[in-house]
């Protein structure tokens, strides 16, 4: 051995260490050679090498807890079964709802696809688990044809796996290497005649909440219908919004079109100016919950008769947002001058990455006008 390389230092039992190739803290139970990851009272990783202070207070928290010391059952078990990989990584979904730091539409949607897979296969080992198997459960669900709902699955199952082997770094993970279905993008947009259509056959309070769609691009349910007074802002030059998103957990500040700005004030009125209440609400005064809206917008289509057409059957509430995402683009309010990728992601609280791939890369396939026009012809 060279005289100047330098020797192996052991990791303190007993005391948080650093594992430079996750840039993560963790510790070892006493008795055992697994790492655990440490987290903050966020339930976020402890991360960055000087975040020592940080991370021996997210062990001491650990300590008080009672989660130090591991039973003799966890000491002797053997391999660990998929069930309690997906049980684990709801638990922890479960404390991150409670602090606000997860949405409750994701964790519900957590806990149906893992408990789906559980019935499946809940009883292999972790060892015996391979890629098949879980191709075979996507590819046994029907009703999971869309590549969209076989991405949110999939996605599901390797979030919990992921957090599960960095929890126990004695377990292989087993989905390595496993791709996701490709994201579709959203091609499907109201036309005039659709969007007029949808007015006549609801009352006003739908008819209200799918306009502000149209015309804002906002997320239906989880920024849309969480629109209270407080968030109208008057300028000199217009009506903003201040929009949370939960999914991005972000505020955003938009402009709002002279239809949308008039609507807003009018609405405001009706309601009151008191905080927090909703501006944009049901025949019974409450806001519309995704469960509502969803049961609303299926049976105006099954009225309208649209199941049978092979477009508009794809039509769903969260079509307002497509659509004022392909006008935005194509120059629908703006004498056919359409906006930006970049200009569109920030309106709609999105990425440009995700705008483009969403939107803007089978714009060109599908709509040629904005392409004409770019060119002077």
């Amino acid at each position: 051995m060279a005289e100047n390389a330098e020797s192996r230092q052991r990791r303190s039992r007993g005391r948080a260490w650093y594992w430079q190739q996750t840039d993560s803290w963790y510790f070892t139970p006493p008795g055992t050679k697994k790492r655990v990851r440490l987290f903050d009272k966020s339930g976020r990783p402890v991360r960055g090498k000087e975040n020592a202070q940080q991370a021996e207070m997210a062990l001491a928290q650990v300590k008080a807890d009672g989660n130090w010391l591991p039973t003799p059952d966890q000491k002797n078990s053997g391999a660990s079964q998929v069930a309690k990989v997906c049980s684990r990584f709801i638990e922890h979904c479960g404390v991150r709802l409670e602090r606000g730091t997860l949405s409750t539409g994701y964790y519900k949607e957590v806990v149906r696809y893992l408990n789906e897979f559980c019935l499946y296969c809940g009883a292999l080992t972790v060892n015996e688990l391979q890629k098949g198997h879980v191709q075979y459960w996507l590819e046994s669900h029907p009703s999971w044809s869309s590549t969209a709902t076989q991405r949110n699955a999939l996605s599901s199952v390797m979030a919990a796996f992921n957090f599960y082997i960095e929890e126990d770094g004695s377990v292989r993970n087993p989905l390595t290497g496993m791709e996701k279905p490709a994201q579709c993008p959203r091609l499907h947009s109201f036309s005039d005649e659709d969007e007029q259509q949808l007015y006549d056959a609801t009352d006003e309070y739908y008819g209200n909440f799918l306009f502000a769609g149209i015309y804002t691009g906002l997320r239906p349910f989880t920024e849309l219908a969480r629109l209270t007074v407080d968030d109208v802002l008057e300028t000199e030059r217009g009506i903003l919004w201040r929009v949370y998103a939960s999914k991005t957990r972000k505020v955003r500040t938009i402009p709002v079109r002279s239809e949308v700005a008039e609507l807003t004030l009018k609405l405001r009125a009706e309601v009151g100016t008191e905080p927090g209440t909703i501006l944009f609400r049901n025949s019974r005064g409450g806001p519309w919950t995704k469960v509502a809206g969803v049961q609303r917008f299926r049976k105006m289509r099954e009225d309208l008769g649209w199941g049978n057409d092979p477009l508009r059957k794809h039509y769903a509430t969260y079509t307002c947002r497509h659509t004022f995402a392909h006008r935005m683009l194509a120059g629908y309010w703006n004498e056919g001058e359409g906006c930006s990728v970049e200009v569109l992601a920030e309106l709609m609280g999105d990425t440009p990455k995700v705008a483009f791939d969403h939107y803007g890369r089978e714009w060109g396939q599908h709509y040629q006008d904005p392409l004409w026009t770019a060119l002077g012809l």
